[in-house]
């Protein structure tokens, strides 16, 4: 499935859709240029998934957790990674085994090309492309 959005309300709102299909143990995986949309993406799924904000880049601090305070269904956290400045290893560091496709979280990979080998097959890739200085081409599917 591909989508072409606009701004970044366009595309908050496609994470918000997206959020509304999940159901515990996905694992997320962006891909694309710089400033494409991965975050903006990951802002209006966070939203979606009734995360109280703000939300912001885990750049430098590699990975933010977010804890549900109201767990719906069995989904305690969400993990945002940005994966842009470590390896595997140090996904790994992090906990990743304890985490990473648990039905109770959700894990989101901003430059998840960079530990694909730790990512499961299942995983579901998004791929961010720009088509010109306003417009994006959002590509979901999987690995």
């Amino acid at each position: 499935m591909q989508f072409i959005t606009a701004s970044s309300t366009q595309t908050k709102k496609l994470g918000g859709i997206l959020a509304e299909e999940l159901q515990g143990g996905e694992i997320i995986c962006l891909t694309g240029d710089l400033g494409a949309g991965k975050t903006t993406f990951t802002q209006g799924l966070l939203k979606g998934l009734k995360i109280k904000g703000p939300y912001t880049s885990p750049t430098f601090n590699i990975m933010k957790v977010y804890n549900l305070k109201v767990r719906s269904q069995k989904l305690e956290a969400i993990y945002h990674i940005d994966a842009y400045r470590i390896k595997s290893k140090d996904l790994l560091n992090l906990g990743w085994k304890d985490f990473a496709g648990k039905t109770n979280s959700i894990v989101v990979i901003e430059w998840a090309e960079r530990v694909k080998k730790l990512i499961p097959t299942n995983a579901i890739w998004i791929k961010f492309e720009w088509i010109n200085d306003k417009e994006r081409k959002i590509i979901l599917g999987k690995k």
